[in-house]
């Protein structure tokens, strides 16, 4: 995809315009590392959560820096050694779909929990995967977070009820 000029690292550049340097950030859902890797290299401390071993093994070997933790959002806790609490989480590659439906609150309860007071929650996931985008705004505000902003691409095109995909900035209500 790289070779054929694919933007991989778009949601980590958005991410990395909202924070401050130095920011902690956890990448939820990290699959093989790319994000939490990119976010690392630019100064940032990155703790990166994926249910997958084999795809953390995968980050770690690289993308080494970041903490990497085999965990499921829907139950993890994190390490008490685990910076905390985090100025951004990243919760792209439409992880939010992947969820069982009786998880997703709980996963968007632990966010507000984990976020800073200040902090924010970049969430994005496609259309048609079984996560009706107004159900995913009552979830989250169900779950203690208010969107702050919502939009159709990572590019920050606008958002529509009709866009085949969201990115929601969400915040601690």
């Amino acid at each position: 995809m790289a070779a054929a000029g694919a933007d991989l690292v778009g949601e980590a550049r958005l991410v990395d315009a909202l924070a401050a340097r130095g920011s902690t950030i956890l990448d939820a859902g990290c699959g093989p590392g790319r994000h939490a890797g990119y976010l690392h290299e630019r100064g940032h401390t990155v703790v990166g959560v994926d249910l997958d071993p084999i795809l953390i093994d995968a980050a770690q070997q690289d993308f080494p820096g970041p903490r990497y933790l085999v965990g499921d959002l829907a139950d993890v806790t994190l390490p008490a050694d685990v910076p905390q609490p985090f100025d951004v989480i990243l919760c792209a590659g439409n992880v939010m779909g992947f969820l069982h439906p009786d998880t997703r609150r709980p996963v968007l309860a632990s966010f507000a929990s984990w976020l800073a007071p200040e902090g924010r929650a970049v969430v994005g996931f496609g259309a048609g995967r079984g996560y009706a985008f107004d159900d995913f705004f009552a979830d989250a505000a169900a779950s203690g977070l208010a969107v702050q902003d919502a939009f159709g691409t990572w590019d920050l095109r606008p958002y529509s009820p009709g866009s085949g995909f969201l990115v929601a900035l969400l915040a601690r209500a």
